[in-house]
């Protein structure tokens, strides 16, 4: 099998790329610099070159605030590059893993959300993922979509690193109280992507490390596990002000990969230990 991963310079396609090296995978990553995923002709000539068994498709605009204001850009990315992503394996027989997110529903209630729930995206960067995810089905019959959400990794900015840069600097932190979802580690989503990839188990998973906590309560697991000391301050979404509206319920159902005969992730707890052990942060 001979795999492209596309966002190979991304906290997750990083990770994926070093998974499917130590499962001695033949593998490709690319990011910018090798093609414009806005430019149909570029993906298909380069997949074409290249001509992968499978596409784990995780470039993406990721600035959730910005793309209020880059919209265009955020959707260009999002949405018509998972188009050509899909039309390219489409026309040479690939199958396609792609990355999608928490931010495809409107989170509200406190019901866990199923892969059969109804999307409603309530920001930019959720519509044009959910675009993407309806472009990649519309194209394919060999597709496994993954939901995923409050991903961390070593391998760039996230909130965990955030909140130990932050603590060096005060004694206190104001945190979201009211947003409540499941810290993902890249790496343990990586490894699932890995064992995704070499099946024909096609379909929608939502994939994140077991267990739910609030923002607030990932602070202070954070600094509690990094041996730090900080009061944190749960204020509401409303006295947080972003550019973007966030869901405050991002509660998956992973039950769809158990039915499929995949292992869920380990504990949100655990993953986090091991990420600060690995980044020299851990007690």
């Amino acid at each position: 099998m001979k795999i492209l991963v596309t966002g190979a310079d991304g906290q997750l396609g990083y990770d994926v790329c070093h998974a499917l090296a130590l499962q001695k995978i033949v593998y490709q990553g690319v990011d910018q610099k090798d093609f414009d995923i806005t430019n149909e002709k570029d993906v298909k000539a380069y997949l074409k070159t290249y001509s992968p068994d499978a596409v784990i498709h995780c470039a993406a605009y990721t600035k959730v605030d910005l793309a209020e204001q880059e919209s265009e850009l955020c959707w260009a990315v999002n949405a018509e590059g998972a188009d050509n992503v899909a039309q390219a394996c489409q026309e040479i027989g690939a199958k396609v893993v792609y990355l999608s997110t928490d931010y495809v529903f409107d989170g509200q209630g406190e019901r866990f959300y199923g892969t059969d729930a109804h999307p409603n995206p309530i920001n930019v960067y959720g519509k044009s993922k959910l675009a993407g995810e309806q472009a990649v089905q519309g194209r394919l019959a060999r597709f496994f979509i993954v939901r995923t959400s409050w991903m961390y990794g070593t391998h760039g900015q996230n909130f965990v690193k955030s909140i130990l840069q932050k603590v060096d600097g005060q004694g206190k932190l104001q945190v979201v109280g009211d947003q409540f979802g499941s810290p993902t580690y890249t790496v343990d989503l990586a490894n699932l992507l890995c064992d995704l990839v070499k099946t024909e188990r096609y379909g929608v998973y939502h994939a994140v490390n077991e267990g739910v906590c609030s923002r607030a309560e990932f602070a202070r697991e954070i600094i509690r596990c990094a041996g730090k000391k900080a009061e944190v301050m749960e204020i509401t979404s409303l006295e947080y002000p972003q550019l973007a509206k966030r869901p405050c319920n991002s509660r998956m159902d992973t039950g769809e990969l158990a039915r499929a005969g995949f292992n869920r992730l380990p504990s949100w707890k655990d993953a986090l230990l091991r990420y600060l052990r690995e980044e020299g942060a851990g007690k």
